[in-house]
């Protein structure tokens, strides 16, 4: 399958409308192998994918040093790499924030150190530093475009305000933020000022971390080990709530003869050309029904029919736990 193609934002960066993002491939969901997360980046170049997205927290340098080693050699020709620096370790608590100048260019280096390469295609800062003004950060990653470390930038979680202070300061190609039929009220607030300022969206979780899929049924279905298991969207009550509204997807699905995912994922990109998911996966028929969805064509009909199923604000839970939401949409 040749995967259709979105720019990011002005910069020269061109992707596939789906792609792939790796942090599973370190264990967040479950047991993870370096072989078979090979295989399946592999797999995912083979099949379409021209963007993977990483992080310096995903497995703490791990999810780069697997992707330098499935990137290695020709596999780095024409793949658009992403990945993302600004979380750090706190022993016994949780994460902390970085976005000092002198933080950002240690990151970079070290990034570019564990992926074994000489430029980072898309830098995103993955959390806002509230004590750093984001001009200094973004400032500072302009240098390293500059210097030839990177070639566009990106802001995760980022409110609008923070967008558009950062902007001014050098362009960004791209703003990540979790985006799915179900958590879409940040998400649609954040596109009025990315599209103002022509800037594309990257959409993580887009399947709702599997909910939107229907293959998670009750909390016994999630594997022990597996950071769902901790989510509020799964936790029981929740749940239940969430699956009647995954029910609209599930029936549009059966009429098309698709999977429940491939609609989500149709769903959203019939939002516009300036978003591109980026679901994740360790298996590769999950892979291949992912980008399936690029062949589901839904009707304006349908996707009104859909937005009002499951309308802003509509799901059960918080998208992360209450000390976890204290470090997004700054």
């Amino acid at each position: 399958m040749t995967a259709a193609k979105r720019k990011l934002g002005s910069s020269d960066l061109n992707v596939s409308a789906i792609s792939l993002g790796c942090m599973s491939l370190s264990g967040t969901y479950g047991k993870a192998d370096d072989a078979e997360g090979i295989k399946l980046v592999h797999h995912a170049l083979d099949h379409g994918v021209t963007m993977v997205d990483s992080s310096d927290m995903y497995g703490w340098g791990h999810n780069e040093t697997l992707l330098g080693k499935a990137l290695a050699g020709a596999r780095r020709n024409g793949v658009v790499l992403a990945t993302k620096f600004g979380q750090v370790q706190r022993p016994g608590g949780a994460n902390g924030v970085d976005g000092t100048p002198a933080h950002v260019k240690a990151a970079c280096e070290a990034s570019l150190k564990r992926l074994g390469v000489d430029v980072i295609d898309l830098y995103y800062q993955h959390r806002v530093d509230p004590s750093v003004p984001i001009e200094d950060t973004v400032g500072a990653m302009g240098e390293l475009v500059k210097q030839g470390k990177v070639r566009a930038l990106g802001l995760s979680e980022a409110a609008p305000d923070t967008i558009r202070r950062a902007h001014a300061t050098h362009p960004i190609a791209a703003v990540q933020s979790e985006y799915s039929l179900l958590y879409r009220v940040d998400a649609e607030e954040t596109l009025k000022t990315t599209r103002a300022l022509g800037i594309s969206y990257v959409a993580y979780s887009p399947l709702g971390r599997s909910l939107l899929t229907g293959s998670v049924r009750a909390p016994s279905d999630i594997p022990e080990g597996d950071g769902r298991g901790r989510h509020p969207r799964f936790a029981a009550d929740n749940l239940s709530r969430n699956l009647g509204l995954v029910g609209a997807i599930e029936s549009i699905a059966r009429a098309k003869g698709c999977t429940p995912g491939q609609v989500a994922l149709a769903w959203l990109l019939a939002q516009g050309h300036d978003i591109v998911p980026i679901p994740g996966t360790k298996q590769a028929k999950r892979l291949d029904e992912n980008m399936g969805a690029l062949d589901v064509s839904l009707s304006p009909a349908e996707v009104a029919s859909l937005s009002s199923a499951i309308p802003p604000g509509a799901a059960a839970g918080g998208r992360y736990a209450d000390a976890q939401m204290k470090a997004v949409y700054i």
